[in-house]
């Protein structure tokens, strides 16, 4: 007699306080304090049932310690966009919004679309992603102290402006340095860093947000990889009309780094400023062909990876 499997699902709803449980076929919620001892006693728990899938919303960082939990011993996890499972909430009827509905949805989520399950980032890799973020709301502050100095009358008000821009000009150059040392420290970042930083029109900035930001890039085939950036064409298309292709979704550090390299590539890169000038001779508008050649730039640092190859503009 074939024995019958029972497929489960569960959803982990995430606060800094608890963490609310709902596991699939059965329905049951549960909650645990979100502390070492809940952890451990949910990560026993979900071992000893052994799910399909866990799903957990990307909540800005707090569902990295449970996530990475899980994951050490072996349980599937997928980390999800939060936009998507409120877009399935409201498909499936779920309007209202508590913890434990939240949970049960996130199990309904699992088990109606199985997302992906992609491999966690280790410590190294999420103290590079937290320095990259730095960098970014550094910059943010910066720019916004030097929008207020240009309107700025009075002498205390520029002064202190001035003051508080130039230490945010020293804490970018802090983490600068650390995330050159971060990435020459390591064998595996070194060898990636130097190979995409050989692409004219790429530097630094770019490739220490593509590496942090990107850890599938060199690991996915090029149609996969412009998904996940967000530079894929979407298709807009209903019976016989066919709409304009647009892009949406993806990460959104990486769509801005890729096009500030691609701007600068256009201008200094012979294959992409080539690719860039067949797509205007064609009468392509100028946001598609910049889209293009980030699609472009993506796909050769994809493909460089891949194969550990040095850039070369004969193949690009």
């Amino acid at each position: 007699m074939n024995e019958i499997i029972v497929e489960r699902f569960v959803g982990i709803d995430v606060s800094k306080a608890g963490l609310d449980v709902c596991v699939e076929p059965a329905g049951s919620v549960s909650q645990v304090a979100y502390e070492d001892a809940g952890v451990e006693h949910l990560v026993g728990q979900l071992k000893d049932i052994n799910p399909t899938l866990v799903v957990i919303e990307a909540t800005g960082g707090l569902e990295v310690r449970i996530a990475s939990a899980l994951a050490a011993k072996g349980l599937p996890v997928a980390v999800v966009n939060p936009r998507q499972v409120r877009d399935f909430a409201k498909a499936t009827g779920a309007l209202a919004k508590t913890d434990q509905i939240d949970a049960a949805v996130l199990a309904g989520f699992a088990k109606a679309i199985r997302p992906q399950v992609r491999p966690l980032k280790d410590e190294q890799a999420r103290a590079l992603d937290d320095l990259v973020d730095r960098r970014r709301q550094l910059i943010g502050m910066r720019v916004q102290e030097t929008l207020r100095l240009g309107t700025a009358t009075s002498k205390p008000l520029q002064k202190s402006l001035k003051k508080h821009i130039a230490w945010l000009d020293r804490q970018v150059d802090d983490v600068d340095r650390d995330l050159t040392k971060r990435l020459r420290e390591s064998d595996v970042w070194r060898a990636k860093d130097d190979l995409l930083r050989s692409i004219p029109g790429v530097g630094s900035v770019t490739t220490v947000t593509m590496l942090a930001k990107c850890p599938e890039l060199g690991t996915l085939n090029r149609r996969e990889i412009a998904a996940l950036a967000g530079v894929a064409p979407l298709a807009n298309d209903s019976g016989k009309h066919r709409g304009k292709r647009f892009i949406w979704g993806g990460r959104a550090e990486v769509r801005a780094v890729l096009y500030m390299a691609s701007i600068s590539a256009m201008r200094c890169n012979a294959a992409i400023k080539a690719f860039a000038e067949r797509l205007k001779k064609a009468g392509k508008p100028p946001k598609v062909v910049i889209v293009a050649c980030m699609r472009k730039l993506l796909t050769i640092m994809n493909s460089m990876l891949k194969n550990n190859a040095p850039w070369n503009p004969k193949i690009a």
